[in-house]
């Protein structure tokens, strides 16, 4: 009698162990989006969630029902200040777009231009800033982390007034870099393609 109750005692610990590390595990999962990360690529999604700031060369493609164009800019995320210029195509060439967190500042340097909208809102909705992105991740539900041989991939799922959206963002497990964004519709077309050819990230 006395030994079935050691052995009762024994298997009972035993079982709680067995939950215990299951219950920190999934926690762990859970918060990640349901998939394992080892120490290294924590390392490189806390670089990119806590970047203070950033400069990059985008090759941009936006597709919508119409047509498909194409856009290089050059980004730069500094003190608070976003900054955008337009380097391709010729025609809107040196656009410039600037946000503070509450004004919007566009101006065209070529023709002497400027425009100032006050308490802007929804420059966190802008599907083209990394930082936008970044924010997006830390702050919604709907996010997930996976990876494979050579890329870490995070991934949110929003809504913006047009459609259901879906972002993909890569990094690279070399570098630690973005090497490129994919944005979807609830259909899974591509609707924005971002491919970094450029990035410097400090944090």
């Amino acid at each position: 009698m006395k030994n079935k109750k050691i052995i009762f005692i024994i298997l009972v610990i035993f079982i709680i162990v067995l939950l215990t590390i299951f219950f920190i595990f999934y926690d762990k999962n859970r918060k990640n989006g349901n998939n394992m990360i080892n120490q290294s690529e924590e390392k490189i999604l806390d670089t990119i969630l806590t970047m203070k700031s950033y400069q990059a060369k985008l090759d941009i493609s936006v597709e919508t029902n119409k047509n498909k164009t194409k856009y290089i800019v050059s980004q730069k995320m500094k003190n608070g200040i976003s900054t955008q210029e337009v380097i391709e195509p010729e025609n809107i060439a040196g656009v410039i777009t600037e946000y503070d967190g509450k004004n919007l500042k566009i101006r065209n340097n070529k023709l002497n231009l400027e425009t100032t909208f006050e308490n802007y809102q929804y420059m966190v909705e802008n599907r083209l800033w990394l930082d936008s992105f970044v924010q997006e991740y830390k702050t919604k539900e709907n996010t997930k982390t996976t990876s494979n041989e050579n890329e870490m991939i995070l991934e949110v799922s929003s809504q913006d007034d047009l459609y259901n959206v879906h972002k993909k963002l890569y990094l690279d497990k070399k570098t630690g870099k973005p090497t490129k964004m994919e944005i979807t519709d609830i259909n899974q077309k591509t609707l924005v393609y971002i491919l970094y050819t450029e990035i410097t990230i400090s944090k």
